[in-house]
């Protein structure tokens, strides 16, 4: 009876520990459920809050609990540290570095960076001029792309739109541009002869949106240039990231109205009425920091009477290499010259 009794006591054991078992796995169900719910409705809470405060600030109204404002700090700060992340990971792929993942599965080989973008600022009656270039130095058709492919060196001719849009002007250079495809037409920009600083500082913006290159050129489109020579001194500067490289000068200042050149902001320039160094306007060679600090800034970019002295007033300020390379003076032909004008 007594071993009977014993059986009885260790099977009721054995089943209330099976039953505890069971309770307690359900609680832990139940539990787990209960957070994941409770994480799920709080992101919620989080991103109706945020948009309720942005509609009462809008509102001007300001009834909001400490609490939930203090939700609200903390969801904004992850959404900055988001920000902050993807920020981050476009530098970084700017600087080529790929995901593993990427690398693997992409076997097409990376497209390799222009070595420079050279715009020949061009207008409407100049079409003899760029017939010129074609054949001198900038070829066409198969030739103007192996010089990009092989080179890395782009050169496009760069022009506005008529001050009366769509007249046969503008429709002489889409006509040429279909045959010869080498434009960069600037459609916000109007042609005039007076508005050249501000043709240079669209195109060097333009270009630095649209080309991802180590540099840029402003060129005339009565200069002629020597391409293997330009390319041999520029892949010498690839270590400099802000340079600024031409036929540096300088000036005297003319403040008489009736003078050529004359500049109205003359008396920024102090009493000596001399401009500071800057790259001669027909050529000069900026790097890519430099294109794409003009196209972020160039609403707010001053521009003077000449190209060459905006162009140089925006970087004066800035911690820039200015190289005055002689191989930059168009004004005449010597061995080695990268320009030469005509």
């Amino acid at each position: 009876m007594q071993k009977k009794g014993s059986n009885n006591r260790l099977h009721g054991i054995a089943s209330r520990s099976r039953i505890s078992t069971l309770m307690l796995s359900m609680f832990a169900a139940t539990a787990s459920l209960y957070v994941a719910g409770r994480l799920w409705q709080d992101a919620q809470n989080r991103v109706y809050l945020t948009k309720e405060l942005d509609r009462l600030t809008g509102q001007g109204q300001s009834a909001i609990s400490v609490d939930d404002t203090l939700k609200i700090i903390a969801c904004r700060e992850q959404q900055k540290k988001l920000a902050a992340v993807e920020m981050e990971l476009v530098a970084a792929r700017q600087k080529g570095f790929t995901s593993k993942y990427f690398s693997e599965t992409n076997r097409t080989p990376p497209k390799k960076k222009p070595l420079v973008v050279i715009g020949i600022l061009t207008g409407f009656g100049r079409k003899n001029n760029r017939e010129a270039i074609r054949k001198a130095w900038m070829a066409t058709g198969a030739a103007l792309k192996k010089m990009e492919d092989q080179k890395g060196i782009i050169a496009r001719f760069v022009i506005g739109r008529s001050p009366s849009r769509g007249d046969s002007l503008d429709r002489g250079i889409d006509i040429e541009n279909k045959q010869t495809n080498d434009f960069l037409i600037l459609e916000d920009h109007v042609e005039a002869s007076e508005e050249l600083p501000l043709k240079t500082k669209t195109f060097f913006a333009h270009a630095a949106e649209k080309w991802d290159a180590e540099f840029y050129a402003k060129v005339n489109d009565d200069v002629y240039l020597n391409i293997d020579a330009l390319g041999n001194t520029l892949a010498a500067h690839l270590d400099k990231p802000r340079v600024y490289i031409g036929c540096m000068k300088s000036g005297e200042v003319f403040s008489e109205k009736s003078h050529k050149w004359y500049e109205p902001d003359w008396w920024k320039f102090g009493d000596g009425k001399t401009y500071f160094r800057h790259a001669s306007g027909e050529m000069f060679v900026i790097s890519q920091a430099l294109a794409k600090f003009i196209s972020i800034n160039r609403s707010i970019l001053r521009t003077y009477s000449h190209d060459d002295v905006s162009a140089g007033s925006w970087f004066i300020g800035l911690d820039v290499k200015h190289i005055d390379d002689r191989k930059f003076c168009c004004s005449s032909w010597s061995t080695g010259a990268i320009c030469a004008g005509v």
